[in-house]
């Protein structure tokens, strides 16, 4: 009898440690949001919130702080990186799913994930260095090439590769019977693909685009290098012009308080719209509920209606076939030529001492740079970690689907996932550097960095907890295993590979951030730092600082190739992790 009561109340106090350890994605986004409305605040009194989101003269000087020609400038470039990027996206999602050549698919896809996870401080720098310098030689603007232009072309080049796989994923769930249908009533292929499979996948498309938009509106470093930071609107292809991140990057160095907290002000706005942009994202139903209404409609007697239209000339279709082709070798071109550029310039400016060699004033090398990112790695893991696992065993394992504090804590796990690294960064430096004392050390980055890859760790963790057989649950309750027990003792050890998975995406989001590091833990880069309180620089940050300078672009190239070669090893080890762990269930 004490025993049971005694395993009862360790079943209830684990309970409520995972529900707790759940809650906290929701404390989280309340807290950033809190925190930055209440340090905007002042802002917001001093200049009037009316007058500062519709105001266009920003000057320090005289204390006017307006944002609308930066909104404009964030929305103008966003739709045109989205109508490029999401349209190149689009073709190259449906050819690699309906028209790729088997051999080919495997590799093609490893070249789109491989792609979503290069830095955008490495496509900032072949902006600056490569594409900028082009567009000079062509179109010879009076400026060096700043602008619209530019910015929309790398900008869609970084959405491209998360509309891709999003749609992809979103396609390849749609049933084969639509397709064989479609055949059976006289389609060709190119007709089944684009006006049945496509169509019947169009929630998951609006979905892809709606995330690719959130990246766009999010992006601070690639942006501001190439942007220009002009003080009008984008009314031309190389007119200078100014977004939310990039506002904030460019002036918060040197801010005074009054302008601090406008630029706070900047970035809460920027927040308000992700926000915006995270419930139309909830607005449209998943792929598989858009295939489900799909079939609805051929229920309802639209069948013939639907499909008539499929049995005309295929002209048009064939087209679209061909663009497809077009776009796949295209973005598969631009995305290598990136990667193949940054290596030429960088590898031939490695050698063992700029990598490892003791760094001074007089003599940078990537030394305190390596030791750095890994305390930052160990510190966000140590933190993010338990509380990610937590959640996902409690969601997967405790929770009752349809519970409302169930659906509230996937809310504000997808909130923290869409909120981009700069409001991080502000996020960290009001609170942890600021409000915590902290200082820009690795303590208050680590930290942040861990509010980062939280919702990666549950998302992934708890897809691979429900790809756990109910059987060996069951197995485990009939052998007189408690609930706690069974999660520790069979359900967690299957689930091992999607939590290795979770732990090298982090390790990649981590080595890759540059904008929150910035605001959390400087750019100090001299001296190998011998605590958690000390000042650094990751691989990123010093992209960044020898871009700045510009004085060591030479150790740019080196630096961004060797997050290169990070990138490229933590993709493959998510391959390989992944084919494992498919062998093992084998």
């Amino acid at each position: 009898m004490t025993t049971t009561i005694h395993r009862s109340s360790k079943e209830i106090a684990a309970k409520v440690i995972f529900a707790l350890l759940a809650a906290f994605s929701v404390l989280a986004v309340f807290t950033i949001i809190g925190y930055l409305l209440y340090a905007s605040v002042p802002a917001f009194k001093s200049v009037g919130f009316f007058k500062f989101i519709f105001g266009s003269e920003w000057t320090a000087k005289n204390g006017v702080f307006g944002i609308w020609r930066m909104i404009v400038g964030t929305f103008v470039l966003t739709l045109c990186a989205v109508a490029l990027g999401g349209t190149l996206a689009i073709f190259t999602a449906v050819w690699l799913v309906f028209y790729c050549p088997k051999k080919l698919k495997k590799i093609y896809t490893q070249i789109v994930n491989l792609f979503a996870g290069i830095p955008s401080i490495v496509y900032g720098l072949f902006g600056y260095k490569f594409l900028m310098p082009m567009l000079v030689d062509i179109f010879h603007p009076s400026n060096a090439g700043f602008g619209l232009l530019a910015c929309t072309l790398i900008l869609s080049v970084m959405i491209l590769p998360t509309i891709t796989s999003v749609t992809k994923n979103s396609l390849e769930s749609v049933p084969m019977h639509y397709y064989e249908g479609a055949l059976a009533l006289g389609c060709s292929k190119n007709q089944a693909v684009w006006k049945v499979l496509l169509p019947a996948a169009k929630s998951g498309v609006i979905s892809a685009v709606i995330l690719g938009i959130g990246r766009a509106v999010g992006e601070t470093m690639a942006v501001q290098m190439i942007v220009g930071n002009g003080t009008g609107y984008p009314s031309g292809a190389f007119v200078p012009f100014t977004t939310l991140t990039s506002n904030i990057v460019q002036n918060w160095g040197y801010a005074a308080p009054d302008e601090r907290s406008a630029l706070i002000a900047d970035g809460f706005v920027l927040l308000l719209f992700v926000l915006a942009l995270n419930l139309c994202l909830l607005t449209v139903k998943n792929p598989r509920e858009g295939n489900k209404f799909f079939s609805r409609r051929l229920k309802e007697g639209k069948a013939n209606d639907i499909f008539k239209s499929y049995r005309r000339t295929g002209s048009g279709q064939d087209v679209l076939w061909v663009l497809s082709w077009i776009a796949a070798i295209l973005v598969a071109f631009v995305l290598c030529f990136i990667v193949v550029f940054v290596f030429v310039k960088g590898i031939p400016n490695l050698s063992f001492d700029f990598l490892f060699g003791k760094s001074g004033n007089a003599h940078t090398t990537l030394a305190p740079a390596f030791v750095s990112t890994i305390m930052l790695i160990g510190l966000a893991l140590v933190i993010a970690l338990p509380l990610g696992i937590g959640a996902a065993i409690y969601l997967n394992e405790y929770a009752k689907r349809s519970s409302p504090f169930v659906k509230i804590v996937r809310l504000f796990v997808d909130t923290l996932a869409g909120i981009p690294s700069i409001i991080f960064g502000m996020f960290g430096m009001v609170f942890f550097v600021r409000a915590l004392g902290f200082g820009y050390s690795i303590a208050a980055g680590g930290i942040t960095l861990a509010l980062i890859i939280l919702p990666t760790i549950i998302r992934s963790t708890e897809q691979s907890l429900s790809e756990v057989p109910n059987s060996m649950r069951e197995a485990s309750y009939a052998l007189g295993a408690g609930k706690l027990r069974t999660v520790f003792k069979v359900v967690l050890p299957q689930a091992v590979s999607g939590i290795v998975t979770s732990v090298i995406l982090s390790v990649g989001r981590i080595v890759n951030e540059s904008a929150a590091l910035i605001f959390t833990v400087g750019t100090a880069c001299t001296f190998i730092p011998q605590g958690f309180s000390d000042s650094a620089a990751s691989f990123s940050v010093l992209v960044w600082k020898f871009m700045s300078n510009g004085l060591q672009v030479n150790e740019a190239y080196a630096t961004a190739s060797v997050l290169l070669v990070f990138v490229i090893a933590l993709n493959l080890l998510v391959s390989l992790v992944d084919w494992f762990g498919r062998r093992k269930k084998i």
